[in-house]
Order: C-alpha cells, then structure tokens, then sequence
C-alpha cells in the first residue's frame, strides 16, 4: 500500500508538469534534410519542442481519420493543395485567423477561409529537347495538343497528383469541355504511354525519346547541382519554358501546411504556421526541395535563383483540389492512362 500511495503521489505531482510541457506534434509528409534545422530553429526561438511524425500523405490521411478527435496531431503537412483540399474535404482543418499569415501569405496561395497556407511554391513549365522542337510551337499549356508536336510529348500518369492539378488549373481558366479536348490532343502526341515520374521524363526528352514534356521545377534543378555526371548531362541537354506568359501564367503549386480541428496544441500551432511565413524559416522550407519561396526570393540556391523570371498563374491554388474529380473524369474520357 505503501508504495502504490507514493506512486499515485507521484503521478500526481507529474500531471501538472506534463500539461504545462511546450509541445507541438507534427504530421509531415515531407522528409528533407534541411527541415531538421527548420524545426530547430523553431525550437530554439519558442521552446516550444516538435514531435514529429513522417510518412505518406495518403498514410498520414489515413491515420488522422482513424485517430479522429482523439489525434494528437496540432499540424498537418503535406505537398500539393490537392493533398490539402483532401484535408480540408475530410473535415480534419480548423480555420486559422492570424494577421501575420494574412498580411505575408498571398491571398492566392493560402485557403479562403484559413484551413491552410503555402510556405513554398513549385512551377510546373515546359520543358523541351535542344535542338528537336521550335519554342515558338511551346509557348502554352495549350500548344502541348498541337498536331505539330505528334509523337514528341512524353507525360506522367493522369493519376498523379502533379498532373491532376495541373488539370484542375486548365478547367478553372478554359472550361471543362476545352481541357478535356486539350487532354485528347495531348494524347495523340504520345510519343509513348505515360510512365515513370518527373525525373524520368526529363531523362526522356534528354535521350531523344521524345522532345517535350513538363515537369516541376525542383525535379530539374536538382539534376543541375547534382554531382553525378550522367544526371548534369540531362539538365544540359533540356530547355525550359514558363508557359502562357502572354496571358495567365505558368501554373504553380505549393507546399503548405494547416492546423488540425482536435489539435491539443491550438497556439503552439498558429506560432508555428508564422514561424514557417518567417525570411529565416522559408529559406530552410524553400531551399531544402529547390522550391520558391512564398515570401520574399531566393537566397543561397543560385540554380534556382538562375531560372528566368516568370508570370505565375494568379488562380487561387485551392480550386486545384476543387477541381481534381472532374480534373480526373477528362483524362479518362481522352484515354490518358
């Protein structure tokens, strides 16, 4: 009896120093080096310590609907808005109001209502082969149809999520039935069947498999500053060109993240989502995948820097995942696989 009273006596004395601890639990689907000084940082400016836990967003989806509100998660992030927009469809965000996110995040990249914020922007241009295309036939999203590039478009699956919002961009700005026929075009350019991902396409059009693909902006800047020869080659051998400069722009996507509906720590969480807005934080966030920043440009990353100013698409990024079923049903219906 005796030493289950101290036991009891000690649990006691633990629990108000256990709720008192300074803690944010992070479910992340990003798993970059230089995230590990992002959280530290934050760490070392609030005291505030992160729990962490990575995987997969639709693994992270899942666990957050079976945790329910029982989750301790405070804050969900992930790559792609249409991975957010999921969030959002599942009912797992809160609404975030915080003058420091309004006044730094572009109304454009951020939820209408505050589910979610971008922290970083990636482009999705064009690119092309050296010398077995005119740039004047790929100046926009729609050229990519024309019957001039017949048996030169490489691409990805119409499942991937990259291309789902690159769809769901092309139906908020041309209509539903104009994408579908864009997507009908593009497939009988196929120079092959859609397979592998942004990185093989590159590798593609720089073997002369096809002349022309997209792509997103990282995945080629980190062949430009790889220490591979074979992987350098490719990035020298392929151009790029920010489409629809002429009108709306190049279509961008983000990373960005959103505090959870249970989260248990509410405050810790909005701190965090304006540490992340911060010229220090976003240098970490950004660089670490090649990524543009969201707030401010682009520091201690000179092929990146290097890239050409473009014109970015001003859509709101939260129609991507509006737009994912239908963006879907017009691939099918045009036979991209």
């Amino acid at each position: 009896m005796k030493k289950l009273a101290i036991s009891l006596l000690a649990l006691m004395a633990a629990g108000p120093v256990a709720s008192q601890e300074k803690v944010l639990n992070l479910y992340s689907s990003r798993h970059y080096q230089t995230d590990e000084a992002l959280y530290e940082n934050f760490t070392k400016q609030t005291g505030i310590k992160i729990n962490r836990i990575e995987a997969g967003e639709d693994a992270l989806l899942e666990r957050l609907k079976n945790e329910g509100t029982r989750s301790p998660a405070d804050v969900f992030v992930t790559v792609d808005a249409g991975r957010l927009w999921r969030a959002e469809q599942m009912g797992l965000l809160a609404p975030v109001k915080s003058k420091v996110l309004d006044e730094r995040i572009p109304a454009s990249l951020r939820h209408p209502d505050g589910l979610w914020f971008a922290f970083s922007v990636r482009a999705r241009p064009i690119f092309y082969a050296k010398g077995m295309v005119d740039t004047k036939d790929i100046q926009n999203y729609e050229d990519l149809a024309s019957p001039k590039l017949k048996g030169k478009v490489c691409m990805r699956s119409s499942s991937n999520m990259y291309n789902l919002s690159l769809m769901g961009s092309m139906i908020a700005n041309d209509g539903a039935d104009k994408s579908e026929q864009w997507a009908k075009g593009v497939v009988a350019n196929f120079a092959r069947d859609p397979k592998g991902g942004d990185t093989d396409q590159l590798k593609a059009v720089a073997a002369g498999e096809c002349a022309v693909t997209v792509s997103n902006t990282y995945y080629y800047v980190r062949l430009l500053k790889s220490t591979k020869p074979d992987e350098k080659a490719v990035a020298e051998r392929v151009g790029v060109i920010f489409p629809n400069q002429s009108n709306r722009g190049t279509h961008v996507n983000i990373s960005g993240a959103g505090m959870l509906r249970s989260a248990p720590h509410p405050e810790a969480a909005v701190q965090f989502l304006e540490y992340l807005s911060s010229p220090e934080a976003q240098a970490y966030f950004a660089n670490g995948n090649n990524e543009f920043p969201v707030v401010g440009t682009v520091k201690d990353n000179k092929e990146l820097a290097a890239l050409p100013a473009f014109k970015k698409d001003s859509l709101n990024v939260s129609m991507l995942g509006r737009n994912q079923a239908a963006a879907q049903q017009a691939y099918d219906k045009a036979g991209w696989k």
